[in-house]
């Protein structure tokens, strides 16, 4: 009926089932030699990328390099000819020449009224696009003294009259054959002092232009005009007072051309 107490202490290794400290003792005692490295595992996925770097230093500027010597220069080829130019468009002529007038038609008897004539045939229009026009006219002595404007102031010389240029020098008269703008000059000296002198150029019995001499003071007196003309149509000077005229200084003139 006596009970006895056992008192025990563990002086060695006691098995453990692996969860105690004598399991963390084994392990650091009882190793075995160092087995096979085993296989390496896969990569990892890649980790977020990283913060940007500072900019670095600007780097030193290199040498300028040498300019290249020029190489020749040689003149280029010469082009060819550009395109001619497109035909210009016809240009408009004056209008042609009136022809003459018709035949008058037949006149009835006494008491009756007379046949309307027929119609004239038109006038041929004379090619003159190539004929010149041209005269200068002097007086080689004094003219008459005139007392009237209307008066014709004639011409004895011709110095210039080309073919087919019609002018009378008793009436002082240019008389037009080829329609078309002219240009008439005039230049006469006033006989005397004594007296008033006037020059005037007139067509077909209208005065263009006059010219005036004082009394007190004698004068060369000259003027010009350009005309358009038909057919037909008179340009003469007439004159109030006296022309001065000689055989050798001739004062007095007359001219006329076709432009």
């Amino acid at each position: 009926g006596n009970s006895v107490k056992l008192r025990a202490s563990v002086t060695g290794p006691v098995p453990s089932d692996g969860d105690g400290p004598a399991s963390q003792v084994c392990q650091q005692c009882c190793l075995g030699p160092a087995a096979i490295p085993g296989i390496p595992g896969l990569p990892g996925p890649a980790g977020p990328m990283g913060p940007y770097g500072q900019p670095g230093s600007k780097g030193d500027a290199g040498q300028q390099g040498e300019i290249g010597p020029i190489g020749p220069i040689e003149p280029g080829e010469r082009g060819a000819p550009g395109n001619s130019g497109s035909k210009g468009n016809n240009g408009i002529g004056l209008p042609g020449k009136i022809g003459p007038r018709g035949l008058p038609g037949f006149v009835g008897g006494t008491g009756e009224t007379g046949v309307k004539g027929q119609k004239g045939e038109p006038g041929e229009t004379p090619d003159d696009s190539k004929q010149r026009v041209a005269f200068t006219v002097v007086r080689t002595s004094n003219s008459d003294t005139s007392r009237s404007h209307d008066t014709r102031l004639p011409f004895q010389q011709t110095e210039t009259l080309l073919p087919g240029t019609t002018f009378d020098l008793e009436t002082g008269t240019f008389t037009c054959s080829v329609a078309g703008t002219y240009v008439f000059t005039f230049s006469s000296l006033e006989y005397s002092h004594s007296d008033s002198f006037s020059i005037h150029l007139v067509k077909n019995d209208y005065k263009v232009i006059s010219t005036y001499g004082h009394s007190n003071q004698r004068g060369q007196l000259s003027g010009s005009a350009v005309m358009v003309l038909q057919r037909g149509d008179s340009v003469y000077l007439t004159m109030y007072g006296r022309a001065q005229g000689s055989s050798t200084y001739h004062y007095t003139s007359f001219s006329g051309f076709l432009l």
